[in-house]
């Protein structure tokens, strides 16, 4: 996976900016693909780009799921960890882009995967 990594931003010519996503295959995963994203990197506050970057990076792993006939995706907390997205305001971000993306999509599941318990609280209360 690696190695396909490196050849899709060789290819490219250039560093993958945040909000764009790339698929490879899964190799040894127990997933046939893998949607890679770049997400955004908060510094003292979160800006207003920063949370379109974040959108953008869920409506584009959407988007590239369903491009290439996926009917399932999983999503990790993008951003919440060294990159500083708060864990409210990301989940929020990435409950509602989802929502909105799947009204009219063939994407039928859609898995949000913690890390953390405190993740795992947020989550459910967006979803009582």
């Amino acid at each position: 996976m690696r190695n396909e990594c490196a050849q899709l931003m060789e290819a490219q010519g250039h560093e993958e900016p945040a909000g764009r996503a790339k698929i490879t295959k899964g190799y040894n995963l127990p997933a046939r693909h893998v949607i890679h994203t770049v997400g955004p990197v908060v510094g003292q506050q979160v800006t207003e780009r920063q949370k379109e970057e974040l959108a953008s990076c869920y409506r584009s792993c959407l988007k590239l799921a369903e491009k290439s006939g996926l009917k399932s995706i999983a999503f990790c907390c993008i951003s919440t960890g060294e990159f500083h997205f708060p864990g409210k305001l990301a989940a929020r971000i990435a409950v509602d882009v989802t929502d909105r993306y799947l009204s009219g999509s063939a994407i039928q599941r859609v898995i949000f995967d913690v890390f953390k318990e405190e993740d795992l609280h947020i989550y459910q209360k967006l979803f009582q």
